[in-house]
C-alpha cells in the first residue's frame, strides 16, 4: 500500500459513509369529503338558504358560522380569540371569508348543516371557502347509530367533519379556558386550525 507524505492519511483506505437518518415527513392533512364548490348542485330554496352580511372591517382568521339557533358558535369563539362568531349569516368580505360551519348533534341540526354545505357547494356564495363542519355534542354520552351515519353522509359534503364533546359548564353558562377542555377538545381545535390554515391558501371560488 502506498504510503503517504502526510503520516495522518493512509492511502487506499476505503471510506465509510454512516448513513443519514431520515427525518420523518408529516402525514398530509387530506380532505375527507368535497373541497369546492360545484357546478352540478343547485342551490336550497330561498327559504332554506342562510342570509348573508358584509362583514368587511371585522375579518378574523376564520368564522364559526352556526347553521341554526343554539349551535354553540359563540361558545366556540370564545376559546379562540383569532375567530369570530358570524352567528347565522354568510359573512362577506373583499379579501374572502374561512367558514367552520357549526351544528348540534342532532337530526334537525346536520339537516341544517346539509342546506348549508349545498348552498356553499353551488358555487352561488363568491369568496367564501368552508373549511368544515363541527358537530357540537347535544347531550353527554355517545351517539346513536342513526345520528353517526347521518352525520357523515352530511360531512362528506365538506372538506372536514369534527366532533366535538360535551362540555358540562357551558349548560350553566359558565366560562370555560381552554386548558379545562377535555383532550379530545383541544385536539380537536388544533385539527381545525391545521383545517384553516390549508384552507386560507385556496384560491378564490
Amino acid at each position: 500500500m502506498p504510503v503517504s507524505k502526510n503520516r495522518w492519511v493512509t492511502l487506499g483506505a476505503e471510506t465509510i459513509d454512516e448513513p443519514v437518518p431520515a427525518i420523518p415527513e408529516e402525514p398530509p392533512f387530506i380532505p375527507t369529503g368535497a373541497t369546492r364548490p360545484q357546478l352540478s348542485v343547485p342551490q336550497p330554496d330561498q327559504a332554506d338558504r342562510l342570509p348573508r352580511r358584509n362583514a368587511a372591517g371585522r375579518e378574523p382568521s376564520f368564522w364559526w358560522l352556526g347553521v341554526h339557533g343554539g349551535a354553540g358558535e359563540t361558545s366556540l369563539a370564545g376559546l379562540d380569540k383569532s375567530s369570530k362568531a358570524a352567528e347565522h349569516h354568510w359573512p362577506l368580505t373583499a379579501a374572502g371569508s374561512v367558514i367552520v360551519l357549526v351544528a348540534r348533534s342532532n337530526i334537525p341540526g346536520l339537516r341544517a348543516a346539509r342546506l348549508a354545505a349545498t348552498e356553499w357547494a353551488s358555487g352561488s356564495l363568491p369568496g367564501i371557502h368552508v373549511a368544515g363542519l363541527m358537530v357540537m355534542a347535544d347531550a353527554p354520552g355517545r351517539l346513536p347509530k342513526e345520528i353517526r351515519d347521518f352525520a357523515r353522509v352530511v360531512g362528506g359534503g365538506v372538506p372536514h367533519m369534527w366532533h366535538f364533546p360535551w362540555v358540562d359548564g357551558w349548560r350553566y353558562g359558565h366560562e370555560i379556558a381552554i386548558e379545562e377542555l377535555p383532550k379530545e377538545a383541544r385536539t380537536t381545535l388544533e385539527q381545525v386550525h391545521i383545517a384553516i390554515t390549508a384552507t386560507a391558501g385556496l384560491p378564490a371560488t
